[in-house]
């Protein structure tokens, strides 16, 4: 395990244990170090990995400090920057959904009824743009979900199930750290179902491409930036 995730798996059993709680200031750098184990160096290293993904705040000249997210998020977070300095299977993940979901969604425009569409417009009623992290990624899992249903496969919209399970951490990732990703998310989800109004398969395929792809690359870059920041 890379020195930077043992000192992230560290403070995370900090918070996990209640001696850590969202909005309290760490201990000073020397003193925490000690504390873990750590050598400044590694530690820095995890401060800097964890300020990105806006678990820390770190406040030039006054220290650094848990934010004020809720305990449950902040904690999945953490096991996700571990996981991807670990294991690039989500990417793969991300990449075979790619593939099968636009075909689903294109299978269920020829199969969608008047009753099918109004259930997704419920669906979407029920977030707004100030919609909790927690929330959003419920929503973002019930949309695809009955999308997927609507294709008519029960085994292919199983199988799209399990990967959309896979990627829960990205997606609250995602929605703690990118910008307006409540309101990007939700305007997708609308021009996708409006698409499949139309009854137009090559059009929702291609927004379903679209709405993948940015997740996947938007999580590309977050690797790039988090390994960036432990190689500094």
């Amino acid at each position: 395990m890379a020195v930077t995730d043992q000192a992230i798996l560290r403070i995370k059993a900090m918070l996990m244990s209640g001696e850590l709680q969202p909005g309290d200031r760490l201990p000073p750098e020397k003193e925490l170090g000690e504390k873990l184990g750590l050598s400044r160096s590694s530690l820095r290293e995890a401060v800097k990995a964890l300020e990105l993904i806006r678990v820390l705040d770190v406040r030039h000249g006054d220290g650094t400090y848990v934010t004020s997210l809720e305990p449950r998020l902040l904690l999945e977070a953490m096991s996700f920057v571990v996981d991807l300095h670990q294991d690039v299977s989500v990417l793969e993940i991300f990449e075979v959904r790619r593939i099968l979901e636009p075909a689903a969604a294109a299978m269920a425009t020829l199969r969608v009824a008047p009753d099918d569409l109004e259930s997704l417009r419920e669906i979407l009623r029920s977030v707004a743009d100030d919609t909790s992290v927690e929330d959003l990624v419920a929503h973002d899992l019930s949309f695809h979900r009955r999308i997927s249903e609507l294709s008519g496969n029960a085994y292919l919209s199983s199988l799209l199930d399990t990967l959309a399970s896979s990627t829960v951490r990205a997606r609250i990732w995602r929605g703690l750290t990118a910008k307006n990703a409540v309101a990007r998310t939700l305007a997708e989800h609308r021009r996708i179902v409006d698409a499949l109004a139309a009854g137009d398969p090559d059009l929702v395929r291609s927004l379903v491409v679209v709405h993948i792809n940015g997740v996947q690359g938007w999580l590309q870059e977050a690797g790039r930036a988090l390994r960036t920041a432990g190689e500094g």
